[in-house]
């Protein structure tokens, strides 16, 4: 394909010189922009003048002129000032896909020592500043520094053209860093991004591409025009980058810099709301915007992570060979990768896993304590959770919390050493507030979200437990039981998450698969495990675990045993809010007659809400004051 490479900048950049350069390497032919300016603006400019608007337009027509006739043969390049957005339109026009902008950008000053240099050079150092007023500089051009050589210049320009990176991410964080390194390593060709902050972030995409072997054929910038022409078109661009107003930032530098057909991966936890005002708004403008919940954490996002991709399924399609490339496998070797849905539906999965994972994690927390005030050490606990690993119990979280237990610090426990205030990323508060407004009653997530704020109130709970001056609790209850329990707790928080899930699939439209979700479940993400696996047929069946019924089957076999662990904990003064919680709420679902009756009395009392009956059809409303005692 013929393309015209117009080389621009401020007298001075060394666009001839670079633009010679060029054409010889192409083997195209050259053409030096200055030589087809009429006599007139030779004169004015050697008289000190800057050219004006009206002095520029028979020449950017000439030029234009130019342009579609090398490419016509077999392209050109051609140096050209170009310095304002109008001039550089007035040269593409009706040629747009087929012109490269080359942009000389360097400092004023070295600038001008090279100008003063020249000998017999029409244009006069003197015009500089005037050019550098006049610039606007191009927002799609490749950038490249004139503190280089020319032939360093040139082979950066060619480097940039001719191989072009089949994905680019964007945020160099942990995750990024990761995902970079697990793309590498099947093979793709990538390019990355970081910022660059002056004496904060420097070099952070050169420096980490220096560190790792894998990574020797990747690209990487801190200028993020360079970093979009780098890549092949459509463009594919994954973000990972701090949801909210970080994101925003990014994506309003990146935006301007696409083209129709581009499509955005955005990585990162983003409320499922914002991703989908985040697609209609780049859908006018002709870019896909894919919301992909992504689950793992560091190593999983190098060994192959859990993806939820969401957007539009013909936009998902041009990126599932990289992320199903990428992804953690099952146990039948498919990608736990899989198209989740329209809209936001990949991140509100992805929020939905997170809050599971906060009940599973808060679970273990009160196995741990419970066994800690039963008199056993950590290495002792660890060992009890050892043996539930190889009874059916096997989770990623209960791995590494066996391992989080055995870790020392000399004789000493780390454990021990680690202050008792848990933080929380969001997601689990997003949990909480959709399964509000959804109308479900995930009890477990909502638990585990209170009860790591009320571990934040450390000053305060030191207060308290002066006060009450209780004696160290002790917890008497077997080990066979806490699992049983532990292992139905399990089971009450998977269903929460499931029917939370199929509820925003009816509200939303999303046709959410739940069986297909638990499957990219399976591996890779944090909640992985063997429940998650047993789970897979029978969602294929019914959206209410809860009514399935070999999931009956166990809440009916281990249910006294979590009885037994509440009644124990409660005994001992030990919190056990996801204990209670889960068996609160098959108290409460396995009731048939509830006191909900009195409640639907009092609304219809103080607030004439009205109410139905179970003897009579309709709906009824009563005068429940006594007017006439006294």
């Amino acid at each position: 394909k013929a393309n015209v490479f117009i080389v621009m900048g401020v007298s001075g950049s060394g666009k001839s010189t670079v633009g010679q350069l060029l054409a010889d390497t192409l083997e195209i032919p050259f053409f030096d922009g200055d030589d087809f300016h009429p006599e007139r603006n030779l004169k004015k400019m050697s008289d000190g003048l800057p050219l004006d608007d009206s002095d520029r337009a028979d020449w950017l027509q000439e030029l234009h002129q130019l342009a579609q006739a090398a490419l016509v043969q077999k392209g050109a390049v051609i140096a050209c000032s170009a310095l304002k957005a109008n001039y550089r339109d007035q040269l593409s026009q009706s040629i747009e896909d087929a012109v490269d902008f080359i942009f000389l950008e360097g400092d004023e000053e070295l600038i001008r020592k090279r100008m003063e240099a020249r000998k017999n050079h029409f244009m006069s150092p003197a015009l500089l500043k005037s050019q550098f007023d006049t610039l606007e500089p191009p927002e799609k051009a490749l950038n490249i520094s004139i503190e280089l050589s020319p032939q360093e210049m040139v082979s950066a320009i060619v480097d940039a053209l001719h191989q072009k990176s089949s994905i680019g991410l964007i945020g160099l964080g942990v995750m990024g860093k990761s995902l970079c390194r697990n793309l590498a390593r099947h093979g793709f060709q990538i390019s990355m991004f970081n910022r660059h902050l002056q004496d904060v972030e420097e070099h952070i995409a050169v420096d980490f591409k220096a560190a790792h072997p894998e990574l020797n054929k990747a690209k990487a910038f801190d200028h993020l025009g360079n970093f979009v022409r780098s890549l092949e078109r459509p463009r594919k661009i994954m973000l990972m980058i701090k949801a909210g107003k970080p994101l925003d930032q990014t994506l309003d530098r990146l935006v301007p810099l696409l083209d129709e057909g581009d499509i955005i991966i955005d990585g990162g936890n983003s409320h499922f709301k914002d991703t989908h005002a985040r697609q209609k708004k780049l859908a006018s403008q002709g870019i896909e915007y894919i919301g992909a919940g992504i689950s793992g954490g560091e190593e999983g996002a190098l060994k192959g992570p859990s993806i939820m991709p969401g957007g539009d399924i013909e936009a998902y399609q041009q990126v599932a060979p990289f992320l199903e490339t990428i992804a953690a496998k099952d146990l039948n070797g498919n990608a736990c990768c899989s198209y989740i849905g329209p809209e936001g539906s990949g991140h509100f999965v992805k929020t939905i896993h997170n809050g599971i994972e906060y009940a599973e994690m808060q679970l273990l927390v009160e196995v741990y304590f419970l066994l800690r005030a039963s008199g056993k050490n950590p290495d002792e606990i660890a060992a009890v959770l050892a043996s539930w690993q190889t009874e059916g119990l096997d989770s990623f979280l209960l791995e590494i919390t066996i391992e989080i237990l055995r870790k020392k610090e000399g004789e000493a426990w780390l454990i021990d050493k680690i202050l008792d205030k848990a933080g929380n990323k969001g997601t689990g508060n997003w949990s909480t507030v959709a399964a509000s407004q959804l109308g479900i009653p995930a009890t477990m997530i909502a638990s585990a979200l209170f009860a790591r704020y009320i571990s934040s109130f450390k000053e305060k709970r030191m207060q308290l437990a002066s006060i009450f001056e209780e004696e160290a609790p002790v917890f008497e209850c077997n080990t066979q039981d806490l699992r049983e329990g532990y292992a139905i707790a399990r089971i009450v928080n998977h269903c929460q998450g499931f029917e939370l899930l199929a509820a925003a699939s009816h509200e939303y439209n999303w046709s959410l698969h739940l069986a297909e979700i638990a499957r990219i479940w399976t591996n890779g993400c944090i909640i992985r495990s063997g429940l998650m696996e047993m789970l897979i047929p029978p969602l294929k069946h019914t959206e209410s675990l809860l009514l399935h019924p070999e999931i009956i089957e166990h809440l009916k076999i281990g249910r006294s045993s979590l009885k037994k662990v509440v009644l124990s904990s409660v005994a001992a003064n030990i919190a056990s809010p996801c204990f209670q919680e889960a068996l609160n709420y098959l108290n409460a679902m396995g009731t048939s007659t509830s006191a909900a009756s009195l409640i639907q009395a009092q609304r219809d009392y103080f607030g004439a809400h009205t109410y139905q009956r179970h003897d009579q059809v309709g709906t009824f409303h009563t005068k429940w004051k006594n007017t006439n005692h006294d």
